[in-house]
This record gives C-alpha cells, sequence and structure tokens, in this order.
C-alpha cells in the first residue's frame, strides 16, 4: 500500500549556521513534510498498512496528536480499510484534522488527552479484528528508519549529529535502528550522536515521569507518556547523544527561523530540532555535519503562522496605483 512516500530531500543550510553563530558546521535539513501527507509518518503507514492488508484486518484504527490520523486515513484508503481515528479535543491542528476527515477515516473526538485517546484504542482494538496503526503497531519503526538510510545515502555517510523532535519517541528510535543497519551492513563507517528534544511541557523523558496533562503550541509533540519511551533512551545512550526540551518560545523562535533564513516551511513541532540545536549548539565539534529532521509540512497547522507573524501584518487593502504601491512597498525616494 503506496502512495510514493520516502525519497524526501536532505537540503543544505547555506544561511542559518551563520545566524545562530555556527558557520563551522555542515547543516542539513531532512524535509518529511514532503512526504504524500506532508509528515514522516508515511514512511511507516505503508509498510503497517500494507501486514495489515496481508493479515486480514477488517478495519485500522489510531489514536493521534494529527499526523498518524492523516496519515492512517489516507492508508486506509488505498487499502479499501475502514479507518477509526481517536483524536484529543481541541488538540489537533486544524490541517491535519481535515486531512483526516476528507479521505473518509470516522474521526471521534474524546474529552481528555491522547494519552487516554491511545489507552481507549488499545481497548477497542483487542476486542475485534482492527489491527492498531500507531508506533506500537511493531511494523511502524521498521519503515520510519529508512529516513536514516536516505541520510546515509545522500551524505555518504551518517551524519555526525541528528537532532530531532521527540513526542512519542518512536522517531528517534526508528532513525537509530536505521543508523545501526548502516553502520551494519557498511554503508556507514559510523553511526551519529541522537539528540531528541521534547516540549517543556511535555517532557516526560527529560522528567523521568509521566505528565498527565502535557501542554504546548507543537500538538504533534504534545504527549506525556511516550510509547516508545525505553528504546528512545537506548537510543540516547548507546549514541552518547542527549534528550532535552525547548520551550514554546524556543520553538517558535526556530519555525520563524528556518522560514526567514532557509525559505522552509514546517509545522511548529518539527521545528523543536532545530530549537534544541540552538540551545546546544556549543556542544557540535567545529567541521561536524549535522542533520536536522523536519518531521511536518508547515501547511499542516495554517494558524499559528498568521499568530507569530500578526504584528507584521497590515493586509488592508490599498488604492490600486502604482504610486499608492511604491508608498506602500517603500520605494519612494
Amino acid at each position: 500500500m503506496t502512495l510514493g512516500e520516502g525519497g524526501t530531500p536532505l537540503v543544505r543550510a547555506e544561511n542559518l549556521p551563520a545566524k545562530i553563530g555556527r558557520p563551522d558546521i555542515e547543516l542539513y535539513f531532512k524535509l518529511e513534510g514532503l512526504n504524500p501527507t506532508g509528515s514522516f509518518k508515511d514512511r511507516g503507514m505503508t509498510l503497517a498498512m500494507s501486514k495489515a492488508k496481508e493479515e486480514g484486518a477488517e478495519a485500522v484504527i489510531c489514536a493521534s496528536t494529527g499526523n498518524t490520523s492523516a496519515s492512517a486515513a489516507a492508508f486506509a484508503t488505498k487499502a479499501g480499510l475502514p479507518c477509526y481515528v481517536i483524536l484529543p479535543s481541541g488538540k489537533v491542528a486544524a490541517g491535519k484534522l481535515a486531512q483526516a476527515i476528507f479521505y473518509g477515516a470516522k474521526v471521534v473526538q474524546i474529552d481528555g488527552n491522547f494519552d487516554q485517546a491511545l489507552d481507549l484504542v488499545r481497548a477497542l482494538a483487542a476486542e475485534g479484528n482492527i489491527t492498531i496503526v500507531n508506533s506500537i503497531n511493531p511494523y511502524r519503526l521498521e519503515g520510519q528508519k529508512t529516513a536514516a538510510l536516505e541520510v546515509i545515502e545522500k551524505l555518504g555517510n551518517a551524519p555526525d549529529y541528528l537532532f530531532i523532535p521527540v513526542g512519542n519517541a518512536g522517531n528517534i528510535s526508528a532513525y537509530w535502528r536505521g543508523f545501526k543497519l548502516g553502520k551494519s551492513i557498511g554503508t556507514a563507517k559510523k553511526t551519529p550522536r541522537m539528540f531528541g528534544f521534547e516540549a517543556e511541557g511535555s517532557a516526560a523523558i527529560v522528567r523521568g515521569v509521566v505528565i498527565e496533562n502535557p501542554e504546548t503550541i507543537a500538538t504533534a509533540i504534545r504527549i506525556g507518556n511516550p510509547a516508545s519511551w525505553k528504546e528512545a533512551e537506548a537510543a540516547r545512550d548507546e549514541s552518547q547523544g542527549k534528550i532535552g526540551c525547548v520551550t514554546d518560545e524556543e520553538i517558535l523562535s526556530a519555525y520563524k527561523l528556518v522560514a526567514r533564513t532557509e525559505g522552509i516551511f514546517c509545522e511548529p513541532s518539527s521545528a523543536a530540532s532545530l530549537a534544541g540545536l540552538i540551545k546546544y549548539s556549543r556542544e557540535i565539534e567545529k567541521g561536524a555535519k549535522v542533520v536536522a529532521v523536519l518531521t511536518g509540512n508547515g501547511l499542516k497547522d495554517p494558524n499559528t503562522p498568521i499568530e507569530v507573524c500578526k504584528d507584521e501584518l497590515d493586509l488592508k487593502p490599498v488604492e490600486p496605483s502604482v504610486k499608492t504601491l511604491k508608498a506602500v512597498m517603500g520605494l519612494c525616494k
């Protein structure tokens, strides 16, 4: 069950390293927002949905903060399977909710958070022939690890550092699987140090406790009890990396910065990787090759950029004349 996922660009940052005071590093962005439904979730979903179809599933189900719902709904349609989506009410970006609905999923919002939604999904799947396609599905991370293999292919080796957002912690786990595989089969001579970043308001791994009511503007990583917690910690420890947290203010600053310096529009949660890179930039060795993963497309969340830039906006209509336009645009001498 494929929609042409994978093969996303690895784009070198031309302006940003100097902007953050590290012109001595090579920085690349992995643009996972260019997958078919606009996020990295498609890599794992193609495999999870193919196996669900192969194994005779009657339907699929997921809990989601948004991107999983969009991906699951699209691939379920491709597979000809009913798709049920359980969402935390009011905590999913408009673009993602629109996708799930438009692909034809049965969407139910609960008065609760993602972790409660996932508990309900587990219970529902246990009662019938319904396959869970969240990252607890064993095929999801196997599909997602292909992104690490693509990074190796483009660079000719693994990078020295990989920076990545952490929500349910499946993606950092999957990338580490991919980098270890690359080294074991000889396509890479090394593995990178893995630096993952939670949002401060949902930093369960950093704090070492489940967060009952996680809060962050980065809705895609608003998760208080990550399903891949232990594997993410293993990735951190085995790679001599770090799992840290960044504030909403740091996320939004990075979100705007990557757009204004590199022309890349990602969703806010994606910018946690860059926010973390900026926060820990002094730990990066001179001359290092660094990859920051941008997990989702900016069009997933159409409201946040307007809010972030509201003080700059002046969209009042003006007289349709060259003279007026020159005045408004600051072109008059």
